[in-house]
């Protein structure tokens, strides 16, 4: 039981926040190539990416896991982009953290879509099999892993030189 939850009711629970902040966060940072903030978005691409990190320590554990770590390091990018946004509202060098802090944000909660994808759909388990407790491997996985990063690293760039809000927040 987790917040008074069955563990598969939990974890549903976390799919969907993971998958809402994914959505939102997607079609916000399109937005930033556009130079169109979009506020409402935004801050449920923040609100929801935080709630996948935090709802992500509540499940069972007996020692500290990789998605621990990431867990943790999101936190600090997205406690940086919410100073970046709503403190700093953007200005001088707070633009450029705030991108690259919620890109990477929004690239670590793809990155663990990916691994779960893997680990938990028949057919793309056959093309890189795990042996649990490790990740999925081999290079297929490496491959779609790859295209995921090249497309943040592209997409983080295009935003970075974009995206030039009036005001926001």
């Amino acid at each position: 039981m987790v917040l008074g939850l069955s563990l598969p009711a939990f974890t549903m629970v976390h799919v969907i926040i993971s998958l809402i902040a994914i959505v939102a966060g997607l079609v916000a940072m399109f937005g930033l190539l556009g130079s169109k903030p979009m506020p409402g978005l935004t801050a449920i691409f923040l609100l929801f990416t935080i709630l996948t990190s935090v709802t992500g320590f509540l499940f069972p554990f007996e020692k500290l896991l990789p998605s621990h770590i990431i867990g943790i390091i999101s936190l600090v990018l997205l406690a940086i982009a919410c100073i970046a946004l709503y403190g700093m509202k953007l200005a001088g060098v707070w633009r450029p953290v705030y991108i690259v802090t919620a890109m990477i944000s929004l690239y670590f909660n793809v990155f663990v879509l990916v691994i779960q994808s893997f680990l938990k759909v028949p057919a793309l388990a056959a093309l890189a099999p795990a042996v649990p407790p490790a990740p999925p491997s081999g290079p297929v996985f490496a491959v779609v892993q790859g295209i995921v990063l090249v497309f943040f690293v592209v997409l983080t760039i295009g935003a970075w030189r974009r995206f030039k809000p009036m005001t926001f927040a």
